[in-house]
């Protein structure tokens, strides 16, 4: 996590000093949704799809429909209940529903599980991924007058997921050459999205930093993202589920906000900087939280296996 935090801390320092003008804000946000972010959904999928995970398919399929419905059906309650203005509040759903499963989701789940873990990983995240980019530009965009529904469908992030996915189940893979060009630039999303977070973050007045810290909002966002939304998988210990895959689910739906909530709000209009402060809180807490639920799954697994 450090040099996530010291990433966001070299963009702090270049918007302070002008080196990273307004503009570059915008610039990074293009490049991120239209070529890094589309270029790293394509290299997560390139994996080898067996019989052997068919079932475990179904499984990992199965947790992630259910988590992700709860957690949309749970944001949008607190949503309707939040005090908040219009551009804050499409940020503060977002902030509940959608975690950092594919940049910081991979580090921690290849320290628990190696390399099987990142395949596992890779299929739980599949849900995620169209939703994120079909229902995360939605909550952005369904205020406007006209929706572009072209957008929501034919979008970098769909398009891609859609290729990676029949890439994984055809019998032939990407050429070396095109799967190495795909991980070197996807792997910039990580440090792009984290330049801009500190870019962002520079532009907060102290008025405004002091502001959003005391704003219980931010802090129950946090609460259900990191440690209760978690706890609904434990659903699937009473049904025997493989013990390893819940693990990955549980974990990966602990992650922090996603730095994409950031992206989204400062294309389409929502109130970046309160996006920006959302997502260094729960990726700060998720240093706490992270290990508590995995010692709680280590002492629970004794008494359902």
């Amino acid at each position: 996590m450090i040099p996530l935090y010291l990433i966001s801390i070299i963009g702090f320092t270049s918007r302070k000093m002008n080196v990273m003008n307004f503009h570059a804000n915008e610039v990074i946000t293009q490049l991120m949704l239209y070529i890094t972010l589309p270029a790293l959904i394509l290299y997560s999928l390139h994996t080898t799809f067996s019989s052997d995970l068919l079932i475990d398919f179904a499984w990992l399929v199965a947790m992630s429909l259910y988590i992700l419905a709860v957690s949309v059906f749970i944001a949008a309650w607190l949503r309707r209940k939040a005090a908040l203005p219009m551009n804050q509040k499409n940020v503060y759903e977002s902030l509940i529903v959608f975690g950092n499963q594919g940049f910081i989701g991979f580090a921690v789940i290849f320290i628990v599980m190696a390399e099987q873990g990142l395949i596992y990983l890779t299929l739980f995240n599949i849900c995620y991924l169209v939703l994120i980019w079909t229902y995360g530009i939605y909550l952005f965009t369904k205020n406007e007058q006209s929706i572009n529904w072209r957008m929501l469908v034919f979008n970098p992030g769909i398009l891609s997921t859609f290729i990676g996915l029949a890439m994984l189940f055809l019998p032939f893979k990407w050429p070396q050459a095109i799967v190495a060009t795909f991980e070197s630039v996807g792997k910039m999303t990580i440090p792009l999205s984290m330049l801009l977070i500190g870019s962002l973050l520079a532009d907060l007045r102290w008025y405004q930093f002091r502001q959003y810290s005391k704003n219980s909002y931010i802090w129950l966002a946090a609460s259900f993202r990191l440690i209760f939304l978690p706890l609904f998988l434990l659903l699937f210990l009473l049904l025997h589920a493989p013990y390893p895959l819940i693990v990955i689910a549980v974990l990966t739906s602990a992650m922090p906000s996603a730095t994409t909530t950031s992206v989204y709000a400062q294309k389409f209009g929502g109130d970046a900087s309160f996006a920006s402060f959302g997502v260094m809180l729960t990726t700060l807490l998720c240093l706490l939280t992270i290990p508590l639920l995995y010692g709680l799954l280590q002492w629970l697994h004794p008494y359902f296996y």
